[in-house]
């Protein structure tokens, strides 16, 4: 297999190459339109207007994925930082040479809902027909909401949004999910699943600080989270639950430095938020770049196969994609080789790696590439992600497979 993964990889490793990645379409099968005595036609026709039509059914995302070139593969799994004030070109090179899958839109903008519809719609016209871009924004409402403006509600702080009666609270991320259907969005970085101790609000940094938390109560939190991402779901927008294993005990935003939690174990009842959205049908959970020393010591979350695959594939039981807080521009993971970021995480059971810093991207592709071309078991760990990838893009209307 090698060998055949090695002549397959050499122009993804060598320049990153554009490469086709489907098969043609499959032919409905040819009608015979010769001439019929005309009793015949009129029984063949009320019989095919009796019988229900059948249409074939679609092709499992794994052998879509299995069928693309290993340069194609890789590319699903990456998601590059895009300014909302439009595409330059550092960024337009990472989609277009890296093929990379997906984007996410970064930087606070009040254009409305119009200039983000062209943003997206020029965004789309760098994809391919066969594995069209994936677009994402962080859409949590209170200070971490990117799109504002007309087309777009205000939406509260995920303090407020906590206090909602649940089914006014799902009614609400319903609407503001269509606002995100119409401009051109398929997928929500949200909703916070973090759990904040009442006490720890005010110098928990990254999230208590700033009012991203539904509340104090595990409980709660997670009733409340289930009916947002229900909510969602009926608009057509995918989920993300953040940051596993949880950021509500950490007083230093990962953002802007190294993050500790020395108290939050397998055991925690902030887990059971996540159980609730996973429950409730989130595509996606966000690996926070923190480290928690009762699971993993010696690495940060992101890297970890122990959080990973021990605690949220196995213990949790979730299948759906496991997508990396960013590996950019965080400094958090700033003393780790930019091209090794993404093969840690991968290796650790991770499928999605986000990038805030296009100028990085190359080099993490080439690493992920190059990887899978030395090590079989790599290869098949990039195939099984590049599936997830696209079970989560056929979710979102973008590809036809199951």
């Amino acid at each position: 297999m090698r060998r055949r993964v090695l002549q397959a990889l050499a122009p993804a490793v060598a320049a990153v190459a554009v490469v086709g990645c489907a098969p043609a379409p499959t032919l409905p099968p040819t009608v015979d339109s010769g001439s019929a005595p005309a009793g015949a036609a009129q029984a063949t026709e009320a019989q095919a207007a009796a019988a229900p039509s059948e249409s074939p059914a679609p092709r499992q995302c794994a052998d879509v994925a299995a069928e693309l070139p290993l340069s194609a593969q890789v590319g699903q799994l990456f998601m590059v930082g895009v300014s909302t004030a439009g595409v330059d070109e550092t960024t337009r090179r990472a989609i277009t040479q890296g093929r990379v899958g997906s984007v996410v839109l970064l930087e606070n903008t009040r254009s409305g809902a119009e200039d983000i519809r062209l943003l997206t719609a020029e965004l789309g016209s760098l994809g391919t027909a066969d594995l069209p871009l994936l677009i994402a924004v962080d859409q949590e409402g209170g200070r971490v909401q990117r799109l504002r403006g007309p087309g777009f509600d205000d939406i509260p702080t995920a303090v407020d949004q906590g206090a909602m009666p649940g089914d006014e609270l799902r009614e609400a991320a319903e609407t503001w999910g269509e606002q995100l259907r119409r401009a051109g969005i398929h997928y929500n970085l949200a909703p916070v699943a973090d759990v904040v101790p009442a006490d720890l609000v005010e110098s928990n940094a990254p999230i208590g600080a700033l009012s991203r938390h539904y509340g104090n109560d595990a409980g709660a939190v997670g009733e409340q989270v289930a009916e947002y991402v229900s909510g969602m779901d009926a608009a057509g927008i995918r989920t993300s639950l953040k940051h596993f294993p949880g950021l509500g005990k950490v007083d230093t935003n990962t953002d802007f430095g190294a993050a500790r939690d020395d108290v939050t174990g397998r055991d925690d009842a902030g887990l059971d938020v996540f159980r609730a959205g996973i429950d409730a049908g989130a595509d996606s959970v966000m690996v926070s770049s923190a480290v928690f020393s009762r699971i993993d010591p010696d690495q940060e979350a992101v890297f970890s196969h122990t959080v990973i695959t021990d605690l949220l594939r196995d213990d949790l039981g979730f299948d759906g994609v496991v997508i990396a807080d960013d590996l950019g521009a965080a400094r958090s993971v700033a003393g780790i080789p930019a091209a090794e970021r993404a093969v840690r995480f991968l290796d650790a059971g991770g499928d999605l790696a986000i990038n805030a810093t296009p100028g990085l991207m190359a080099d993490m592709i080439e690493a992920t590439a190059q990887r899978a071309a030395d090590d079989e078991d790599f290869a098949e760990r990039v195939a099984e992600s590049a599936t997830r990838v696209l079970r989560l893009k056929a979710a979102a209307g973008l590809v036809d497979c199951a």
